[in-house]
């Protein structure tokens, strides 16, 4: 690990510069890294006399190990540069103007650096001063991110002389200047950051992003929009941080910060859908509240003022959604996108503003339709499926177009971002539209398909007002992009979207990728998962599945089939092609031609499409951070909305690993070697998303933001891109020791930040996560396999022979007494939600015979749900423990490894003889029928 190696100048320096960081200070561990060259210390003498005579400035041992830091964190900094205190006087007089007595104020000023840990970081989001956020607006800080040929810092080196100002490469550290020193009482204060340091491979993958919430009146808006809330007093509608003067800047700052090859993102704009059905539902710009006091940046869309605009739905004495963003936060936003160097792709979207009680006839049934439902249930009225179904009737035309055309159809909404996108100087992608499913497989009495040939018709009109560079889609959902299949019995198949596919006027196919990637279940964590998964999080099998498994290789008939696993697998006996079935198999979709088939028949001639012809964009890729999110990635929790659900198979935990994993196997696949060439467009998988509205602000205060309650579990990225994993802090740890071969598919679980601050080993540094988190590490021929003791996929081993060593007992079983174990487990932790602080986390039986305590002190940022769920499988393990059986085994069974699950077939053991054995030690896990099931722990 580096240290700080400084260069005596003048009078000695005091201590280190505040605590090393409230985390950091607990810090379990040190690696290698680079030193730092000598650093001069310039003007670090007390400052004296009779205006300050106190005056301190504070430094660093030599010596000073430099922090580590994996994740994201709260940290303190070590002072490494420093000139003398700058006196700023005022003079003025008080009393008479002529003859009162002059008053002369003094004020001071430091300017220093401080430095933070081994670089290179994204960036440092937050700042305490004495414990208090600072508003980093109002004070000059710039941030140097550590990387190995950043240069000096200008003021340092204007004070240390041209080419005698260090560069402090490798380390990311702050420089401050002019700070103000009077409401610290002039001296410099205990400083603490916010830092980012990503080490995982997600943030540098990511070239695409979709920009949400889309329903935020002004949240796009890069200058500041204020109104009147009172007399004399007001508000700024668009700021809630203290990192910049608006939430629009903050937002987009930390997301280019994190993501450095981001080259695009689609900014999603809302409108808002009325009815669920075609023919009554109209689509209109909405707002929050239907006045602003005094509003600096009146809102306005499609020329429509606020007072004459759509009023949202009320719930829970709020609105249901946030208002459509003004047209001049759009072209603001837009512009200051392009300003970045990215291109920007519009999209128009559609939000189903439905509250319950509404009593509107539902198309699909219900008594009512549903509350703020998913648009893909838009459909003609009745449904197909439905008594009297207008579908395959010429009143599902008819309903058609009435959603498209008309004052408040579907087409103004498209037709006016088409004409703002040209009037902010041109987008590089514009999507007419995404998931409207329950519209595109409407037929009308010829069976054609009218939405279908409104999107084309749209798609043209949108071509004729734009630049011939701007790149067109629609987004069709995951479950339609491929053919529309009548579950009729029919069996009859449709290429229905090959008429827009095939569109001169649409440059590529879009597809809004929720597919899912894994069928884990908790028994998988007693047998071996069916698909090859080592653990919930096992991205290398989550990326086998991108082009295998459920709907690919097969499907699940009905939920019966599904809870049993009764997979079917999916085949074409009409004309033996099972591409056409399967939504998994974009590549045999792309690279063949498509024949419509009606009545068990195949039509002579080809769809539109022809193969390879347009490559496919993810208009959306995206997973919910919830336990087992790959199984069912397109489902999230909103309680107000009836699409509310969660994954199948799901206890609901936040897991934001399991997103990173399957985001990561995505990139892996798509932007690797096993995608076909021209395909998939790796810089347009747009994964869903990242919120404008900024960290921390968003989601914690739900005084401003009612949706904040949904990031726990949800599709967004803030929050937690930047952190890290155990999976990926542990590998991490080992690359930076110098430990290549090793294995870390089988762990799972969350970890935000870890911090060390000492220069001990890799292995002290790895072995309180292993405590903690109940995770193993196995060595077998040089390699290092580390996995979770409780989470990952190991069959059983059975054992038939034991050996019989004389004078000992064949086995042996041991049971621990309640009172020589812990009733109780204990974690302290810092948790982000509480700024960090220190928290606790305790899991305690409701009746037990002992009072000892199993406690763990981590120097780690953890969710408080993350730090519940580690004492409770803790516990949980250690009183497993009670119970342990030691018998040798021979050679031939030496594949038993620490953390392998083993049976004893008590039914027909047998027992040998052998001067190579070895004895095993097992905890006991549960007994069934024949077989006692044990997990070696100690070899």
């Amino acid at each position: 690990m580096a240290t700080l190696l400084f260069q005596a100048a003048g009078a000695a320096l005091g201590g280190v510069f505040g605590p090393i960081g409230a985390i950091g200070g607990r810090a379990a561990g040190a690696l290698a890294g680079s030193v730092v060259d000598r650093a001069l210390i310039n003007g670090s003498q007390t400052i004296s006399g009779a205006r300050l005579g106190t005056a301190r400035i504070p430094g660093a041992d030599e010596g000073t190990a430099i922090n580590r830091l994996y994740g994201t964190a709260r940290i303190g900094g070590t002072l490494i540069w420093a000139t003398r205190f700058e006196e700023e006087v005022t003079s003025e007089r008080t009393g008479g103007k002529a003859t009162g007595p002059r008053v002369e104020t003094f004020r001071y000023f430091a300017n220093f650096a401080t430095g933070l840990c081994e670089g290179p970081i994204a960036g440092v989001r937050r700042v305490w001063a004495d414990g208090r956020e600072i508003d980093l607006t109002a004070i000059e800080m710039r941030v140097y991110r550590g990387e190995e040929d950043q240069l000096p810092d200008p003021l340092i080196e204007a004070k240390q002389g041209d080419g005698l100002a260090p560069a402090y490469r490798g380390l990311a550290y702050v420089v401050f200047e002019r700070l103000p020193l009077d409401v610290f009482g002039n001296r410099i204060p205990l400083l603490q950051f916010e830092v980012l340091r990503p080490v995982g491979t997600l943030e540098s993958q990511i070239r695409a992003v979709t920009i949400i919430p889309g329903a935020t009146e002004h949240g796009y808006q890069t200058g500041q929009v204020t109104e009147k809330t009172s007399e004399g007093s007001g508000r700024i509608i668009n700021r809630h941080t203290t990192t910049a003067l608006t939430d629009w800047q903050a937002s987009i700052d930390e997301l280019q910060a994190l993501c450095p090859n981001l080259k695009r993102v689609a900014l999603v704009v809302s409108w808002f859908g009325t009815d669920l059905r075609a023919g009554h539902c109209r689509i209109l710009p909405g707002v929050e509240v239907d006045e602003r006091r005094d509003e600096s940046d009146p809102w306005s869309v499609a020329g429509i003022d606020r007072g004459s605009a759509y009023l949202i739905s009320r719930r829970d004495g709020g609105p249901a959604y946030g208002g459509t963003p003004s047209d001049a936060s759009v072209r603001a936003a837009i512009a200051d996108l392009k300003a970045r160097g990215l291109k920007v792709c519009l999209y128009p979207f559609v939000m189903m503003d439905i509250p319950p009680g509404n009593g509107l006839s539902d198309p699909h049934g219900g008594e009512e339709q549903a509350a703020y439902p998913w648009r893909g249930r838009i459909t003609c009225h009745p449904a197909p499926g439905q008594a009297g179904t207008a579908d395959k009737t010429a009143a599902a035309r008819t309903q058609v177009e009435a959603f498209g055309g008309g004052a408040e159809g579907y087409r103004r909404m498209v037709l006016h971002y088409a004409e703002l996108a040209v009037d902010a100087g041109g987008v590089d992608g514009f999507i007419i539209g995404s998931e409207l499913r329950g519209l595109t497989q409407l037929r009308d009495e010829a069976d054609r398909f009218p939405f279908v040939e409104e999107l084309v018709d749209l798609a043209a009109d949108v071509r004729a007002r734009m630049d011939a560079a701007t790149k067109i889609t629609y987004g069709a959902d995951w479950s339609e992009y491929f053919g529309y299949h009548p579950q009729d019995g029919s069996g009859d198949v449709f290429f229905h979207l090959d008429p827009l596919w095939a569109s001169p006027d649409i440059d590529a196919v879009g597809i809004d990728n929720y597919m899912p990637l894994s069928d884990w279940r908790d028994e998988d964590l007693a047998e071996v998962n069916p698909d090859g998964f080592a653990a919930r999080d096992d991205a290398a099998g989550m990326a086998r599945q991108i082009a295998a498994g459920e709907g690919y290789d097969w499907y699940y008939a009905s939920d019966a089939d599904r809870f049993s696993r009764k997979r079917s697998p999916i085949s074409d006996g009409l004309a033996g092609k099972p591409w056409v079935f399967r939504y998994k198999d974009i590549s045999d979709w792309w690279w063949h031609p498509h024949f419509d088939r009606v009545g068990g028949a195949e039509r002579a001639v080809p769809t539109a499409w022809t193969p390879g012809m347009k490559p496919v964009w993810f208009t959306e890729l995206g997973c919910p951070a919830v336990d087992k999110g790959a199984n069912q990635p397109n489902v999230f929790v909103d309680p107000k909305s009836a699409e509310s659900s969660l994954p199948y198979f799901s206890s609901g935990g936040r897991a934001d690993s399991q997103q990173r994993r399957f985001l990561e196997a995505h990139h892996d696949h798509w932007q690797g070697g096993d995608a076909p060439e021209g395909m998939v467009d790796p810089g347009h998988m747009f994964v869903w998303s990242w919120d404008a509205r900024p960290q921390p602000a968003f989601p914690d205060d739900l005084s401003i933001w009612s949706d904040g309650s949904n990031w726990r579990t949800g599709h967004w990225l803030n929050g937690r891109i930047g952190g890290t994993t155990l999976a990926d802090a542990i590998a991490a740890i080992l690359i930076d020791h110098g430990i290549e071969n090793f294995d870390v598919s089988a762990m799972s679980g969350d970890l935000s930040g870890y911090v060390q601050a000492d220069l001990i080993s890799a292995r002290a540094l790895i072995e309180p996560l292993m405590d903690v988190f109940q995770i193993d590490a196995v060595e077998d021929s040089g390699r290092i396999s580390f996995l979770s003791r409780l989470g990952s996929s190991l069959k059983p081993h059975e054992i038939i022979v034991l050996v019989d060593i004389e004078d000992e007992p064949l086995w042996t079983e041991n049971r621990g007494h309640d009172s020589d174990f812990p009733a109780e487990a204990a974690l302290t932790f810092y948790n982000p939600m509480l700024d960090y602080e220190q928290a606790s986390a305790r899991s305690r039986p409701v009746a037990a015979e002992s009072r000892r305590v199993l406690g763990y002190d981590l120097p780690a940022t953890l969710s408080e749900e993350t730090a519940l769920g580690a004492v409770e499988t803790a516990l949980r393990a250690n009183r497993i423990a009670r119970r342990t059986l030691s018998f040798a085994i021979s050679p031939s069974e030496q594949a038993i490894e620490t953390g392998m699950r083993s049976g004893l077939s008590m039914d027909r053991m047998g027992h040998s003889w052998s001067s190579g054995s070895r004895r095993v030690r097992c905890a006991g896990s549960r007994r069934g029928t024949m077989r006692l099931f044990l997990r070696p722990v100690q070899t």
